[in-house]
């Protein structure tokens, strides 16, 4: 194809004259005219491709980037589940082994205490997807604190099995007299009419009709550690059996303990008595958890088969007069 010439009107000669360029001339012109446009193109054509198509170190972040969060919800996962079967850990722990072995359960104050306060995930912020790891970074931080108290719970559950043949011994679990017919359980555990006083007021253990000289027994191992007459009680006795529990015998006859001394379960303590606060020969006996009243009846598993237990709650929760 042959290449177009330029011409230029000639004013003189009212004719167009050929345009002629120098060999210089065509380079200036190519330089600064072809070339730069060429250049110009070229810029704008790899600046759409920067923008319009990833380069293989972008690919290959992105794809690292995307197996990451994969990875972040996969461990998501695991932690839901993770979470869950540590919730039935706390759950047999609180409501099974420490019922067992009579221990108060862990306060949920206790088990997600720790968590508050200072930001401890400042050196995880601005990174990419920062949310989801400083997210995953706390739910990680959780489970960890509620195992390391799980773990700490079992090891009291596991000094609580050992010494469980010591508690055993020591938790009151007969009756202070001999009552095989339960025909001497005169008045039970709550409110009730005290028939001195005139009026109703909390019974704080039980009390048990017999004759002036019967024999009282320590229901569990322990030591005596309060002998002597009581306004109200008359003569009357205290033991410490540990893991908080206490006995209390009152309106004794004759005490044959004395302050110090050690007793096991089944050792005559005294005679029953009408001394104090009282209407008749009887025992009030009394079981104390930390210093709370509880329902001796609740304690007798030694001396009674269930029909036996049935019956003594049926005639522990007769209401009526009290003896003392």
């Amino acid at each position: 194809m042959e290449k177009k010439s330029k011409y230029v009107f000639n004013p003189k000669s009212l004719n167009y004259d050929k345009i002629e360029f120098s060999t210089k001339e065509r380079i200036f012109k190519f330089i600064f005219t072809d070339l730069a446009a060429s250049i110009v193109i070229g810029i704008i054509l790899f600046t759409v491709f920067l923008f319009v198509f990833d380069s293989p170190k972008e690919r290959s972040l992105k794809r690292k980037n995307k197996e990451l969060l994969a990875n972040y919800e996969s461990l998501d996962k695991k932690m839901d589940n993770v979470s869950k079967v540590l919730k039935n850990i706390q759950y047999r722990d609180d409501n099974i082994y420490r019922v067992i072995f009579e221990a108060e359960p862990i306060s949920s104050t206790i088990r997600n205490a720790g968590f508050g306060g200072v930001n401890n995930y400042e050196n995880l912020e601005g990174m990419d997807n920062s949310d989801i790891v400083i997210e995953t970074t706390k739910r990680i931080d959780k489970i960890m604190k509620k195992v390391y108290i799980q773990s700490k719970s079992y090891d009291l559950v596991e000094e609580l099995v050992k010494t469980r043949e010591k508690r055993s011994a020591c938790i009151p679990a007969i009756q202070p007299v001999s009552n095989e017919n339960l025909k001497r359980m005169a008045s039970g555990f709550g409110m009730r009419f005290h028939p001195i006083l005139k009026y109703r007021k909390f019974h704080e253990g039980m009390d048990f009709t017999a004759p002036v000289g019967t024999k009282i027994y320590a229901t569990g191992e322990g030591t005596v550690y309060k002998v002597g007459r009581v306004k109200g009680f008359g003569k009357r006795i205290k033991i410490k059996h540990g893991f908080g529990y206490t006995t209390v015998y009152g309106h004794m006859h004759k005490i044959y303990v004395k302050k110090d001394q050690k007793v096991k379960r089944g050792d005559v303590i005294g005679e029953v008595g009408n001394t104090g606060l009282s209407t008749g020969p009887h025992l009030h006996y009394e079981v104390r958890k930390n210093g709370k009243a509880l329902d001796p009846a609740d304690y007798y598993f030694n001396d009674l088969n269930p029909a036996q237990y049935q019956k003594m709650l049926e005639l522990s929760s007769r209401g009526g007069n009290s003896l003392d």
